[in-house]
């Protein structure tokens, strides 16, 4: 009888030894990881039957799992491999077999600087109130970057952070924060009921793992506007982007009220992209907004798409676009201008740049 534990034990040790992100069991295949955004067949394991596959779920899952996976199809939760690897996994159900996918998630929560970003997201950390969202595609580091900047709240104020999660990914050790993490499902029935009572528990910093509807945008909002520093994330591509995204959210007959919401709300947005780096890993491309008066302006004015020129022409007020900083990442040799080109939303304009520059 085969020892599903154990083998999933040692694809998860092999995950971690190859420095992976990912982990992938299904049928027909090979266990598979994801290393610098390549997905690699682990070679000495065996192409998985329909019965591996099962088992190595089933290893994953307590029985309460197991239950709400068999009647919805599919179920998210995080996993702790002997407390020397942290898992945020989703087990689903595809063409009839089961499958799996496994994000690694480091046990050590770096920096700002290890991860590469721009030392003006630092600033963010100290503010006292407003709303901050990380955006970008799935995969490209925003839970990172977000724990990173928690963490650096933790250690530098006396405040209580309070996170809403589904899972909870990063954990955090309490330094000079009280540090609050709810998961959704463990800790609390659902996203909306946690958002509902965050404020009656004396929150400073509140972070929400994801906007994942309406409600959840108003509360943040309305959690920012009454004096809390709020950190969110979403996957959009841009900062104008996200700000459209935001907007449509709501039926017509409210967006009036959030557009006046978000122009006093929001403090930045910071979207990011990890491109493949020369000689190996991968290292950041950020775009960064700072909420200025003209930016305010064109958010109540619903003048959206002019959002972009403010960021490329407001370079000494610290902000950047996304088109500078993979010029900026070329010339230094960090990336191919082919990876450049394809992670740029203009590659026109990109090459326009690197010319002038």
């Amino acid at each position: 009888m085969t020892d599903y534990k154990q083998k999933l034990n040692n694809l998860l040790l092999a995950t971690a030894k190859q420095n992976a992100s990912d982990l992938h069991i299904a049928v027909g295949r090979r266990p598979t990881i994801r290393v610098d955004s390549v997905l690699i067949q682990l070679a000495q394991e065996p192409i998985l039957t329909k019965e591996e596959a099962e088992g190595l779920v089933f290893a994953l899952l307590t029985e309460d799992q197991k239950k709400t996976f068999l009647e919805k199809k599919q179920v998210d939760f995080s996993f702790n491999y002997e407390d020397k690897a942290r898992f945020r996994v989703n087990v689903y159900f595809q063409r009839g077999f089961m499958a799996a996918a496994l994000r690694l998630i480091p046990a050590q929560i770096r920096t700002l600087e290890e991860l590469n970003m721009p030392p003006l997201l630092h600033d963010f950390t100290k503010m006292a109130q407003g709303f901050v969202l990380i955006v970008g595609p799935a995969g490209h580091g925003k839970s990172t970057t977000l724990a990173a900047m928690l963490d650096e709240v933790n250690h530098k104020r006396n405040d209580h952070i309070i996170t809403v999660e589904d899972p909870i990914e990063y954990i955090f050790s309490q330094d000079r924060c009280i540090v609050s993490q709810r998961e959704v499902g463990a800790d609390t029935v659902s996203f909306n009921d946690a958002l509902r009572a965050v404020l009656r528990q004396d929150p400073d910093v509140i972070m929400i793992g994801e906007m994942r509807d309406p409600e959840t945008i108003a509360t943040a909002m309305t959690a920012a506007e009454t004096g809390h520093l709020v950190f969110s994330t979403l996957h959009t591509n841009s900062a104008s982007q996200t700000i459209d995204r935001i907007i449509d959210s709501f039926p017509p007959n409210q967006q009036g009220q959030i557009v006046s919401q978000l122009a006093s709300t929001l403090v930045g947005i910071i979207s990011e992209r990890l491109i493949p780096r020369v000689g190996g890993g991968r290292v950041p491309a950020t775009e960064v907004m700072l909420m200025n008066p003209a930016i305010r302006n064109l958010i109540r004015e619903k003048k959206i798409y002019q959002i972009d020129l403010v960021i490329e022409t407001n370079v000494q007020e610290g902000m950047m676009s996304l088109n500078r900083s993979l010029v900026n990442l070329v010339k230094r040799k960090e990336i191919s201008l082919e990876e450049a080109e394809t992670h740029s939303l203009n590659p026109s304009e990109l090459r326009l740049l690197l010319e002038r520059s």
